[in-house]
Order: C-alpha cells, then sequence, then structure tokens
C-alpha cells in the first residue's frame, strides 16, 4: 500500500529514477522507507518529501496521520542501520555479526530513548527495515560492561602467587 501512494505522488518512483528499496510500517502508527537513486543530480529522499512536504503530507493524509520517516538507502549494513534509528541522530559504533545478521549498536546516553524510541518502535522498526536484528546499548553501559570484564579478567588471570606480595 505504502508503495503503491508512493509510486502515484512521487512521478519519479513511478517512471524508475528513485527507487524505494525497503519498507517497514506499523499501520496506523509509524512507517519508515528507504530509498536510492543512481542520478547524481536527484536527491532520493528530497524528492520523495517535495516541496514543503507536499508529497510526503499527501501520503501522510491518505493514511489517516501515520508518521513516515524518510531514510537513504545505503549498500553499507551498518550505515543503513545507523540512518534507520532516526531521529537518533549520533551513533557511536555499529558492530555487525555477520552469521546471524545481528548489529550491536552504541548510542550516547542523550540518544539512547530516541534510538529505541516509544515502546520499542523505533529500533524495532529499523530492524524490520534492515533486515538486521539490532541491541541498541548507551555509550555509559557499554564503558561499565568493559570495565566489569577487564576487572574479571586481572582476576582469573593472576597467579596466586603473585597476590602474597
Amino acid at each position: 500500500l505504502l508503495r503503491r501512494l508512493f509510486e502515484i505522488e512521487v512521478p519519479e518512483i513511478y517512471d524508475g529514477l528513485v527507487e524505494i528499496k525497503a519498507i517497514a510500517r506499523e499501520p496506523g502508527d509509524r512507517s519508515k522507507i528507504a530509498v536510492f537513486t543512481k542520478a547524481e543530480n536527484l536527491d532520493a529522499v528530497g524528492t520523495c518529501v517535495g516541496m514543503r512536504g507536499s508529497r510526503v503530507q499527501m501520503v501522510v493524509h491518505e493514511l489517516g496521520g501515520e508518521r513516515i520517516d524518510i531514510l537513504p538507502w545505503n549498500s553499507s549494513p551498518a550505515i543503513f542501520i545507523a540512518s534507520a534509528l532516526s531521529p537518533a541522530k549520533k551513533i557511536v559504533n555499529v558492530t555487525l555479526n555477520e552469521n546471524d545478521k545481528s548489529a550491536k549498536v552504541v548510542v550516547p546516553d542523550d540518544q539512547l530513548s530516541l534510538a529505541i524510541g516509544r515502546k520499542g518502535q523505533n529500533v524495532r522498526l529499523a530492524a524490520k527495515l534492515t533486515g538486521w536484528n539490532i541491541d541498541i546499548k548507551s555509550q555509559s553501559e557499554v564503558e561499565t560492561e568493559t570495565r566489569e570484564k577487564m576487572a574479571r579478567s586481572i582476576f582469573k588471570s593472576t597467579p596466586v602467587g603473585e597476590l602474597d606480595g
């Protein structure tokens, strides 16, 4: 449905100049779409949004006010995942595990709630959009875990004879 509505409102999608690469939707509430173009002089996201948001607003109106995030598609999974987590603006790190298609994402503490979204909606839609399982942690949480791991490894690797001093 969302793809067809954008094809109607955005002639560049209908003509094939802009391609919708992925869509994730929670009907009636929020959607995310990833768009791409090979045309160097064309902004895929701007084309879908339209002048002053006119094109996307027509789609939003058709869907009864459903919020729609339009973002650029990227062939690099790490970059695409970081982009899919908008409205979170800052991503510290994305670590990918190709075996199980999982990503560990680290964000600054003040961006954690934006990245996760209300009731986990933002990260859920980002996971659907990208096709990756996404685990988000705050920077301070990762730093604490790292310190704890280092402390445990020090105690495990210190020979007992050296502790007597």
